[in-house]
């Protein structure tokens, strides 16, 4: 046990001084805007190589190209941290709108720079990419290219970069606008958002129902314009989808995860038929909540009588205790994020909801966000976002242009350590109740990942479906949304949350397409991984951070069959990863009988 106690503030000025004031930001503004305008000129200027000797132009395309990414990432993520730690920060607000605008331009640069890769003939591209300083980045740069094949011709994309800074990202910037001025009022004082989730755990059911209705009310007061927000934001992906000549809305999410239409077909086909255990889940926590049916608000509602509350310092101490009995990179990679302050987990207004990690590649550091208020939830979301970090860790000396992994990979490294951490939490319960607790919260993450994202996945392809006939109505939104939820959660609710579209911020998100399924993926992928660490102990984290390192450069299908030896593409994979939850289940219900 250490003395010191852990900050509750995370340390940005390591980055840039003086927050959204930052003079040494606009110099770095300034330097990137530069290399930006070099990197523009040198594709304009570079004649597609005719024979594999012309590499070294290429090479120097390509410093440029991770040097511009590596400044813009680095940008990007400490806007995105000013605007979490306070939504009133109105510098912050024109920075996202400056970052936003030389990001338009660096995906021009790319458009062009791919237009000219599809232009290479097959053998001098294969003779290129044989060349040793390129062979690393063969899957990289033969993404790209294919991807290339499936737009439109370069002026045409170029023109739909520009006009989504004012369109598409503009809306997706109009809902943080409308969110950060969402207020819950609850016992004399006005909660924002993140702070109102927070009570949603609450013992007490009447706290949790009235900040429900109180919740509701208030997105009910902006639906009008969330729903105008999303239609537009959806009409601009659609419209771009229509000219490409896509017609499957889930081509640009499926191709940007690198996985199959079969895997994902695979993963929910076992669900939808697994779904029975955690329906009788669910009424066996009504029962013990001395309910008939659980209503929305319910579905984070404590168990038992056991008050398992942490504090930050006990949290981060159990997180970091449990990491070493895994692995010894890990546990001190955890230590070191603590100690040097890369965790915003104070409990305050003025923050916006959620969670998130985000990565300073320059200065090879993770910035964890989140509102810390000691519950055993609290914890594993913390666990959650370190795990996102040590990935971006194992990742930190691959080529720049290989640490691009994708959303559903992503979501393995976080999912495999809330896993370590709620699975000791259970296993070193102090009695039966504390362990009913804890063993309720981990279920509850299952419920969470199998039901909820569920319930998100079949609104978004239908919302989508709808949207290419025209806007959908506020009601119409509602009516899917409850549709949805009925379907993913069995029926198994009294009440539902028909305004859950207006509040889960995923649905906002420009850069990521259907962020909802890759949560699912990670997650069952993860417990695949799980099962080998179980089964190989300690010496398993070297292979599982080899697996990790190939992420930004491989197939999901080719990522498994590689480490985990495994098909993807058959049911038999998901439903292995499924019967660890419903055993998880089975004890819940045995305890609780």
């Amino acid at each position: 046990m250490t003395t010191d106690t852990y900050s509750l503030k995370w340390d940005l000025d390591v980055f840039f001084t003086g927050g959204s004031s930052s003079p040494q930001f606009y110099e770095h503004m300034d330097s990137l805007e530069k290399n930006l305008s070099d990197f523009e000129r040198k594709i304009e200027g570079w004649d597609i190589p005719k024979s594999e000797y012309e590499v070294e132009p290429f090479l120097e395309i390509i410093h440029n190209f991770q040097l511009v990414g590596i400044k813009m990432r680095q940008a990007g993520a400490f806007v995105s941290c000013l605007q979490a730690q306070d939504t009133s920060d109105k510098k912050a607000v024109e920075l996202r709108g400056k970052v936003s605008v030389l990001s338009s331009k660096f995906q021009t640069a790319l458009t062009n720079l791919d237009d000219k890769l599809k232009k290479i003939n097959d053998q001098t591209w294969k003779a290129l990419l044989e060349q040793e300083q390129l062979e690393e980045l063969s899957f990289i740069l033969n993404e790209r290219r294919e991807e290339a094949a499936k737009k439109l011709p370069r002026e045409q994309e170029a023109l739909i970069n520009a006009l989504s800074v004012d369109g598409y990202h503009g809306w997706g910037e109009m809902y943080d606008t409308i969110v950060s001025k969402i207020r819950i009022p609850f016992d004399g004082k006005e909660l924002s958002v993140g702070q109102s989730a927070n009570k949603f755990s609450d013992r007490e059911r009447h706290v949790r129902k009235e900040v429900f209705e109180n919740w509701e009310t208030a997105w009910g007061e902006q639906a009008e314009y969330l729903a105008n927000t999303l239609n537009h934001l959806a009409g601009f992906r659609l419209s771009v989808y229509k000219q490409r000549g896509w017609d499957e809305v889930l081509q640009e999410p499926l191709s940007y995860n690198r996985m199959k239409k079969e895997t994902l077909d695979a993963m929910w086909g076992a669900i939808a038929d697994l779904k029975e255990p955690f329906v009788q889940f669910l009424e066996r926590k009504a029962k013990l909540l001395g309910v008939d049916k659980l209503s929305w608000f319910d579905l984070d509602a404590p168990v038992g009588e056991a008050d398992s509350s942490y504090s930050y310092q006990e949290g981060a101490e159990f997180i970091t205790n449990q990491f070493s009995q895994f692995g010894e990179n890990l546990a001190e990679f955890t230590k070191n994020a603590f100690e040097q302050r890369w965790i915003e987990a104070e409990d305050r207004p003025g923050k916006r909801p959620g969670g998130f990690c985000t990565y300073f590649p320059e200065s090879k550091q993770s910035r964890i966000f989140m509102t810390y208020s000691g519950t055993p939830s609290n914890v594993s979301t913390l666990a959650h976002e370190l795990g996102h970090a040590f990935h971006s860790y194992a990742l930190k000396d691959t080529h720049p242009l290989n640490r691009n992994y994708a959303m559903n990979v992503a979501e393995t490294a976080s999912t495999f350590a809330e896993m370590i951490v709620s699975d000791a939490s259970v296993k070193e319960a102090k009695s039966k109740d504390e362990r009913i607790s804890l063993l309720e919260d981990k279920i509850q993450r299952s419920i969470a990942l199998l039901m909820n994202i569920h319930a998100r996945f079949l609104f978004e392809t239908r919302f989508y479906e709808e949207r290419k006939e025209g806007l959908v109505s506020l009601q119409r939104l509602n009516e899917l949304m409850e549709e949805a939820q009925k379907q993913a959660y069995g029926n198994s609710l009294e009440q539902y949350h028909p305004l859950f579209w207006a509040s889960k911020l995923h649905f906002f998100i420009t850069g990521v397409p259907f962020y909802n399924f890759p949560y699912t993926f990670g997650f069952l992928f993860s417990l695949g991984i799980y099962a080998k660490a179980l089964e190989e102990g300690k010496g398993y984290e070297g292979k599982y951070m080899a697996l990790l390192r190939d992420t930004g450069s491989m197939s999901v299908e080719d990522l498994a069959e590689k480490h985990l030896n495994v098909d993807l593409t058959k049911r038999e994979f998901w439903e292995n990863g499924l019967k660890l939850c419903v055993e998880d289940v089975n004890e819940f219900l045995r305890l609780t009988e």
